[in-house]
């Protein structure tokens, strides 16, 4: 990953504490983000619109198997960060491989976590963190019918009618 927008989670304290002494307001995000679209584009921008400075955590393969099942990711984590690194939007991203991004969010201590309008807060693990050193949790509205998981129903479906 020769890509000087992505950072070890080593290197996210350090990173926060930088962008903060700079007078930026340091965003979060996180997710699998597997066959990037436009819903992805249009929440990150959201997201960064948040803040100065956007850091974008994306889930390990491992992580992604756990969460979404053995055929997934489609795209390797590498790819993945690097894609959303070549994103104006983005100023940085960090692979995390645990259940929750509390550990990322615990280095980083962003200002703001951001987290699709698909959840409630109640049911982020990380909300209670991010609040508890007097962050804010910002839920983000989705573009309906955007998902990696639509996406590849809609390709399983073409390929199941292009072989009846």
């Amino acid at each position: 990953m020769p890509h000087s927008k992505i950072v070890e989670r080593a290197a996210l304290a350090a990173l926060g504490q930088r962008l903060r002494a700079d007078g930026r307001r340091v965003v979060f995000t996180n997710g699998c983000f597997d066959l990037l679209h436009v819903g992805h584009l249009r929440y990150l921008q959201g997201a960064r619109a948040q803040g100065d400075a956007l850091v974008v955590g994306v889930n390990t393969d491992a992580s992604v198997r756990r969460l979404k099942g053995p055929q997934r990711p489609l795209v390797t984590e590498d790819e993945r960060a690097e894609l959303l690194a070549g994103l104006a939007c983005v100023d940085y991203v960090t692979l995390f491989d645990e259940p929750t991004p509390n550990e990322t969010i615990a280095a980083l201590r962003p200002d703001v976590h951001v987290k699709g309008g698909d959840y409630r807060e109640e049911q982020l693990p990380e909300a209670a963190l991010v609040r508890s050193y007097g962050g804010e949790v910002v839920l983000m509205p989705l573009v309906p019918g955007r998902s990696t998981t639509r996406l590849l129903e809609r390709i399983e479906a073409l390929a199941s009618r292009s072989s009846e």
